[in-house]
Formats: structure tokens, C-alpha cells, sequence
């Protein structure tokens, strides 16, 4: 009996504490998702556009190609530049209407 004993204990020792790290990981990763999501909201708030994944793809798309604009007018580029940047403009304008 006492064998059963010492093995429960043992059992409900390892349970708490499987059961500690798995709360703290979701109490970390329900927080960061939180975060995550606020700040998507507030960004399209900000921004007046929905926040909806198309919407957050076609700004990061903007913006990326706006960057790529950028790059190239920084290393003498002009005419991509312009295209990219223009084109930019043209998606970051039509997702803010």
C-alpha cells in the first residue's frame, strides 16, 4: 500500500505541474494574440480601412512595394522608382477610400 501511495503522489505532482506550464502558456500566447489583434484594429482604425486579412495583405503589399520604390531611388534607379512608387500610391490610395 504504501508503493501506491508514493506513486499517487508522485502522479499528482507531475499532473500540477504539466498542468502550471500549459495555464502559462496560454495565458501567454491568449495575451500576445490580444495584443496582436488590437493592434491590427487599431491600425485599420487609424487608417479607415476594415480589418480583414485581404485589407492587412493589400497595406503590407503597398507598403512593400512603396519600400522597394524607395530602395531603388536610393540606388539610382529613377524609372523604377517612379513605377514602384506610383503604383504604391495608386494600391495605398485605393484600399483608403
Amino acid at each position: 500500500m504504501q508503493a501506491n501511495g508514493f506513486f499517487n503522489e508522485v502522479g499528482q505532482v507531475i499532473g500540477d505541474l504539466i498542468r502550471t506550464v500549459v495555464e502559462f502558456l496560454l495565458a501567454i500566447f491568449t495575451n500576445f494574440f490580444g495584443a496582436l489583434e488590437e493592434f491590427v484594429d487599431g491600425l485599420s482604425r487609424s487608417l479607415g480601412i476594415n480589418a480583414s486579412f485581404f485589407s492587412i495583405l493589400v497595406l503590407v503589399v503597398g507598403l512593400w512595394l512603396l519600400w522597394r520604390g524607395i530602395r531603388a531611388l536610393l540606388r539610382g534607379s529613377l524609372l523604377g522608382a517612379i513605377v514602384r512608387i506610383v503604383l504604391a500610391l495608386i494600391i495605398l490610395s485605393w484600399l483608403m477610400m
